[in-house]
This record gives C-alpha cells, structure tokens and sequence, in this order.
C-alpha cells in the first residue's frame, strides 16, 4: 500500500487529475472508475482542462461511476450520472457508448446490476478507480457493516445524505431512495485503487481506515488486501496518522 501525501488541497487535485490521465494514456482502451463529490470536482476539472490545452485520444476510453442513485430523475444535479457528464465525460468528448452508467430508475434493479457489471466485463474489467472515501469509511454507498463479499447492488443512503437528497428533490415521503453500487467483491477486483481523501474532517476516518483493523465496520479499510493500492490524501488528511509515513 502506497500513500502519497500532498502538501495541500490545490497539489493534491493535480496530482489526483494526472493520475486519471497518465491511465489513460499508458492504455488509449482504459476502463476508469470515477466517484463524485466535493474530493473530485476539482481533480476533474483540472482532467478537463489539461485535455482542452493539450488534446489527446480518448476515444477508446470508458469512463464509469462506482455507483448512481436510484429512484430520481437522472437530469437531478446531484445525480452521479450528470455529475460525471457535466464534470468530465462531456468536456472530453467520451462517446456515450463508452460511458457506462446504470439508470437512475428502474423495476429491477438487481437487474439492472448485473448488466452494470456486465458492460464493465466486456470491456475486461476496470483498469484504475478512484475511490472516495465517505466520512463514515463507506466506499461507494456501501454503508459500515456490508459484507466484503458483497456484490453490485442497490445500497440504502447515508441517513444525512439522503435527508439532503430530499431536500433538493422534493420526491414523495413514501419513495424510497438508495444507491446502485459496485459492491465491495467488485470494487476490490479493480486492476489498481486509488483511495482519496481531503481536509481535516477525513483525517480520523482516513487512520481509521489504513492504519486500523480491516473490518467491514469501516468499509474502506479492506483496501489494506488491495495489491495495487495507492492512498492519496492531503496533508490535512493526514494528520492524524501514526508513525513514520
């Protein structure tokens, strides 16, 4: 397990941004796992920015997103769909055939799931992903207590989040909301991991996970049996490690 420290937010975005492009350019046919949120807007638009100065073939490129939420217009802001396309799918020009996303709504979503998966297996797999780390050690939405073993599925909320999420969509009292993610098992299948953190508020979830016991409590420190792990985090996240880094 490899952890690179940035000295502070603004490197930690560029170092995180050339690490999606050095994939893509060491292999012009990647299959790159993507997560949203406020850690990876700015790594994405730095991504986006680079490819407009200096254009490159992405043509051959498939982008995807370790999960979307269900249950909500796919047009929603916060949806990981339009997140992704808005962020950088779109400012690269990555054919819609090559982004591949599960739909936000559906009658089956465990169908759903397995063609999810099925569209990343043609394609031989995912080749690099970026991985958010949730402030409760969620990986994906895959909640404190999910079994490593787990495969895609569709995963309740973060009960904050998902108070937030309604908010935002005004959707009915009795719709229920969740998220279809890349289980654990799928996740851990990824060829190379990249877990990403930024900010003080990570700091304790970032020992937690990496320098504490592998327990399905903390979702993301089963990345310690990862064999091609790299944990980027800035320096505020990375405060409170113990030992010689």
């Amino acid at each position: 397990m490899k952890i690179t420290i940035a000295k502070d937010e603004q490197e930690f975005d560029t170092i995180a941004a050339w690490r999606i492009i050095a994939q893509m350019l060491e292999k012009p046919t990647a299959v790159i796992g993507l997560s949203t949120g406020q850690t990876t807007i700015n790594m994405h638009a730095i991504v986006s920015a680079i490819y407009k100065q200096y254009p490159f073939d992405v043509s051959n490129i498939t982008l995807l997103n370790v999960d979307e939420l269900t249950n909500l217009p796919r047009e929603y802001a916060g949806s990981c769909y339009t997140m992704i396309l808005n962020q950088i799918a779109g400012p690269l020009g990555i054919p819609d055939g090559n982004f591949i996303m599960p739909p936000t709504i559906s009658d089956d979503f465990e169908r759903e799931a397995v063609l999810f998966e099925g569209r990343i297996a043609m394609r031989g797999g995912v080749d690099l992903q970026m991985l958010g780390l949730g402030a409760n050690g969620h990986i994906g939405i895959n909640q404190p207590g999910t079994p490593f073993e787990s495969e895609t599925w569709v995963s309740p909320m973060d009960p904050d989040f998902e108070a937030r999420v309604r908010r935002e969509t005004q959707v009915p009292e009795g719709t229920e909301l969740g998220g279809l993610t890349r289980g654990i098992k799928n996740i851990m299948h990824t060829r190379k991991l990249i877990l990403i953190a930024k900010g003080a508020h990570k700091a304790d979830m970032v020992a937690k996970a990496i320098q504490g016991p592998v327990t399905i409590d903390i979702p993301a420190s089963v990345v310690q049996l990862h064999p091609n792990c790299e944990i980027l985090i800035d320096a505020a996240a990375a405060s409170k490690l113990k030992g010689k880094i």
